[in-house]
């Protein structure tokens, strides 16, 4: 299957690292096309803006996306440099794209515990505040603890600086308010306006930035 060339980002060619079979792909493939249309197909931003829509099949989800500090690109060099991608929870994991790149991963839910249960702190913050220094130049993918958010957020306003932030945890509590105080950080981010999110919209718009990059390594 064809891959886009380098800076190609409006040419018909698709690709799609996890549909393995011919099904898959032209289902993908029509999904992308139809979200082209809807969306444009202007700039890298616009990949994960359709990329994001697909997921929750909800072309509104492209309006709600915020970039800030060039984002694509940044992620595209923390990739180039084999830095790790930190996840929030297991389906995170999961769900981020193993194809097309060296990047090791990590789980937040994996470190912490003892912190979690003598804090009485969310498994997820507990987590990410274990894992501290190893978070410098890392990607940090959160996409269902806005508790993780804030408390990266914290890290950040103290003086770490991760290579990139997809921050779009869902739901009532928090995770509108830490998705606006990510976008006050002078760090690389891409986060979603409101209480809306989740797993899905985090994983596919990491998982757009490791296309692009395998495209552009092909």
């Amino acid at each position: 299957m064809a891959s886009s060339p380098r800076g190609d980002i409006t040419g018909s060619t698709y690709t799609d690292l996890g549909a393995t079979t011919p099904e898959a792909l032209a289902i993908s493939t029509k999904s992308r096309e139809f979200a082209r249309q809807e969306i444009g197909n202007a700039t890298l931003e616009d990949r994960v803006r359709q990329r994001c829509a697909i997921a929750v099949g909800d072309i509104a989800m492209a309006g709600l996306l915020r970039f800030r500090l060039d984002p694509v690109d940044a992620g595209l060099a923390a990739l180039d440099a084999g830095a790790p991608i930190v996840a929030d929870i297991r389906m995170v994991e999961v769900g981020l794209q193993k194809r097309g790149h060296a990047s090791p991963f990590f789980c937040m839910l994996d470190h912490g515990a003892e912190r979690a249960a003598a804090d009485g702190i969310t498994r997820t913050s507990a987590g990410l505040l274990a894992l501290g220094d190893r978070l410098e130049n890392a990607i940090v993918v959160i996409g269902n603890a806005p508790s993780a958010l804030l408390a990266l957020c914290g890290l950040v306003e103290g003086g770490l600086r991760p290579a990139l932030v997809v921050g779009a945890p869902v739901g009532f509590v928090n995770a509108a308010e830490s998705k606006a105080l990510l976008r006050t950080l002078d760090i690389p981010s891409i986060s979603n306006e409101g209480t809306r999110g989740g797993t899905p919209v985090a994983v596919a718009a990491m998982n757009e930035i490791i296309t692009i990059f395998a495209e552009r390594r092909a």
